[in-house]
């Protein structure tokens, strides 16, 4: 993990990513696709602990910001940190503007944040559990 306030670079070629991540894991994280709703993983996890990210292992969110959006994918209210996702105007549904999050890390694809969520922030990161990984705290 790096020094906080200091975001480390991943940074691989195509081949280095497709040799470690699975086809679905590359489709979401490379190619920013987004994985049907209700099928990913994560999704009904409610365990203390900490989801990164698939591709380089960055911490992202913690559990306790995570909450039921009712969105079919993992929703979280905050990230871990403020350098931990970095935000991107999207366009890719042509007129619909979107904010998408990647991991401030190595730039995979993570899904798009909303101003709908929850209080504190009001913010919902609609995350594809297929760019998480999630390890249990030690209590949990």
């Amino acid at each position: 993990m790096s020094p906080p306030g200091k975001t480390v670079k991943v940074v691989k070629t195509e081949a280095e990513w497709r040799k470690h991540l699975t086809p679905e894991q590359y489709y979401v994280t490379r190619d920013h696709g987004t994985e049907h709703p209700f099928t990913g993983p994560h999704l009904h996890e409610k365990r203390p602990g900490v989801f990164a990210c698939v591709c380089c292992g960055a911490p992202l969110f913690d559990a306790q910001t995570k909450y039921e959006s009712g969105t079919g994918w993992p929703s979280f209210y905050a990230p871990i940190g403020p350098d931990a996702v970095s935000e991107h105007t999207d366009r890719a549904l042509f007129f619909i503007r979107r904010t998408e999050v990647r991991c401030a890390s190595c730039d995979a694809h993570l899904g798009h944040v909303f101003p709908d969520g929850p209080r504190p922030t009001g913010r919902r990161y609609c995350m594809n559990g297929t760019a998480l990984t999630f390890t249990p705290s030690s209590d949990a």
